[in-house]
């Protein structure tokens, strides 16, 4: 039996999105790497966006998806450490997924060592300089009481409200998606540069950006952006000490 020592990064599988076909699709591509680790992972770490909306009711999640769910509940189930960042498409993440399948939910980002390394971990929305409009949304969002109001409405209508939300934002994203905009514009580099002032940190691993990117910060950091599944079906996976991106190819 294959030990199980491999640890997984991926992010922004936006399912749900563009409709249900294609949704589908992606959603069976991600199944089949997801049984393809499944082997040697032992742990998983699900970097955001990973729904394009969610919110949960009291007795009511988001039909869809749930080949993918079925998915995680067997690896949890077979002993595999399954965490779950919040994004800005599924910040509205409660505890359906702890308490139905025991998943570490993060809203923030992470500070952690595994392996000897130093991992800072979290989806990138809303960090590093600008952005102020959506820092304030964000922040908006996030309010507890802003979300009891919107579950106060029937479900038929917020999820016709926050998929014109998600698309939105979705589009906003989708701008500066197609090339490396360099170090200084980049701008969760310049948010990494920033917090290897206060501490020393072998590699930051966000998503958010869509475009997978591996940029040696100095002699010993890294940053590595994770891509997408809507473009690029790229991951990271640490083995040992080292960090490699690479893409799923079924």
């Amino acid at each position: 039996m294959t030990k199980k020592k491999k640890i997984y990064f991926a992010s922004d599988f936006h399912l749900g999105i563009p409709n249900n076909e294609e949704s589908r699709k992606r959603e069976l591509k991600i199944i089949s790497w997801l049984d393809s680790i499944k082997h040697d992972a032992k742990e998983i770490y699900l970097v955001g966006d990973i729904f394009d909306f969610w919110f949960e009711y009291k007795y009511t999640i988001p039909k869809g998806c749930i080949r993918f769910l079925g998915k995680i509940g067997e690896l949890v189930d077979n002993g595999v450490i399954v965490h779950f960042f919040t994004g800005n498409h599924d910040m509205w993440m409660f505890n359906y997924l702890k308490d139905e399948f025991n998943i570490t939910i993060h809203r923030e980002p992470m500070l952690k060592e595994i392996n000897g390394k130093t991992f800072l971990i979290g989806h990138g929305d809303g960090l590093g300089p600008g952005d102020r409009k959506y820092k304030f949304v964000k922040r908006f969002f996030s309010n507890r009481i802003c979300q009891w109001l919107f579950a106060r409405l029937h479900s038929n209508f917020s999820f016709s409200i926050a998929h014109y939300w998600s698309k939105k934002s979705r589009e906003k994203e989708m701008l500066g998606e197609l090339s490396f905009l360099g170090e200084d514009k980049e701008w969760l580099i310049i948010y990494a540069k920033e917090k290897l002032k206060e501490n020393n940190i072998d590699y930051f691993i966000f998503g958010h950006r869509h475009l997978p990117i591996e940029f040696k910060l100095n002699s010993s950091s890294v940053y590595i952006n994770l891509g997408d599944w809507i473009h690029h079906n790229t991951y990271a996976i640490l083995e040992d000490e080292e960090v490699k991106l690479e893409q799923f190819n079924i």
